[in-house]
Parts: C-alpha cells; structure tokens; sequence
C-alpha cells in the first residue's frame, strides 16, 4: 500500500508516460489519472491548484511533487519512496 498518487495528464504525453512507468517501477499499483484532454475544465483546476500548465502534474498525497523532471529527480535524491510511504 502507497500513499495515493494523482497526475494530471494527456493521453499522447510521453512525460506522463515515463512519470507512470517510474512509479510502477518503485511499486506504485494505482494513480488517479485526470485526464485534462479528455476534461479541458480540470485544466483550469490543475492550473489553479498547481500554478503550472504543462503534464504531468503529479501529487503524492497532498504533496505536489511537480511533473516528470521534478519526480525523476526526488527519485535520484532518496526522497521518492518515503513521500509514498502510507501515512
């Protein structure tokens, strides 16, 4: 069991693919996909919560870790796995 992962994406977003694929690999089973091409209102909502406007958006919890480059580098810094550690 993980903390709960959230990532704002697009279906044709190779960013949002290896942001998935990373989280698998470190043993994350379930991420709540928004998908803002299929909802273009959760794109205003991401941009709001997030003050970003590029996928992935990516929240470990109520912690928002940022899009691929941000995760793959928690990742290279140790912090990725205690952020899905279960509360």
């Amino acid at each position: 069991m993980h903390a709960a992962v959230l990532m704002y994406s697009t279906a044709i977003c190779p960013y949002c693919q290896r942001a998935e694929q990373l989280l698998r690999a470190r043993g994350v089973e379930h991420i709540e996909k928004i998908r803002i091409d299929l909802e273009p209102s959760r794109r205003d909502e991401m941009m709001q919560r997030t003050g970003r406007r590029t996928v992935p958006q990516i929240y470990i919890g109520q912690t928002h870790v940022g899009g691929f480059d941000d995760l793959s580098a928690l990742d290279r810094a140790g912090g990725l796995m205690p952020l899905l550690a279960p509360a």
